[in-house]
């Protein structure tokens, strides 16, 4: 089904992110680090929201994101399996770039049928979401020919260390996951045909 045609009562206002912290660059890379334990509490609508603009948010006049992109193709597209976050059903969500908010694509955990996907790392079902970061290559091809897979895997990894980072200044936890099967992990996920995952970012509280 097309994000267009989704019925309202299925999208998630997600709050504005905030532009500003006490936390610098140089402190967030300082303390940046792959966390694969993680400590009881949920996450919030508010916290889901800023990882998700921190990787593929808006930014200024121009249309551009938060992470550059070869050509400015955009190729990336952010999933969230949210399992434990406050004031949020439970299931799995597509974010919305444009609108900044999060569209319900299915109801129910998906946590523990990720980490089975995953090579049975079982640590991945203990995190309160799971973001996944799938690409379009044929939105790069189209300009870059076979050039452009290289471009979408450097974009991903900007986006990527960019959750990072802001899971610092959230006081979270998060690690890359690219140790998975990709046939049973798009299986579990239902994605469309032409979106490949990239990368699983299980996010929780420190412990």
């Amino acid at each position: 089904m097309s994000l267009l045609h989704i019925p309202a009562e299925h999208h998630v206002d997600l709050p504005a992110p905030e532009a500003r912290s006490g936390v610098s660059i140089e402190e967030a890379l300082a303390a940046r680090c792959s966390v694969r334990r993680f400590g009881p509490g949920s996450l919030t609508v508010a916290e889901i929201g800023q990882l998700l603009w921190a990787a593929q948010g808006r930014i200024g006049l121009g249309g551009h994101r938060t992470a550059p992109s070869a050509g400015a193709t955009y190729p990336l597209a952010l999933y969230v399996a949210a399992g434990s976050v406050e004031d949020l059903l439970t299931g799995f969500y597509a974010y919305s770039v444009d609108q900044h908010d999060l569209v319900l694509l299915r109801a129910g955990d998906l946590r523990q049928e990720i980490a089975a996907a995953a090579l049975d790392q079982e640590w991945i079902a203990t995190a309160a979401a799971v973001l996944v970061i799938a690409a379009d290559y044929g939105r790069t091809e189209a300009t870059y020919g076979s050039r452009g897979k290289r471009y979408v895997h450097i974009e991903a990894g900007h986006a990527g260390q960019n959750v990072y980072l802001q899971a610092v200044r959230l006081g979270l936890g998060t690690t890359e996951v690219g140790a998975f099967s990709d046939r049973a992990v798009k299986r579990v996920l239902e994605l469309p045909a032409s979106h490949d995952v990239i990368v699983i970012l299980p996010i929780g509280r420190l412990v």
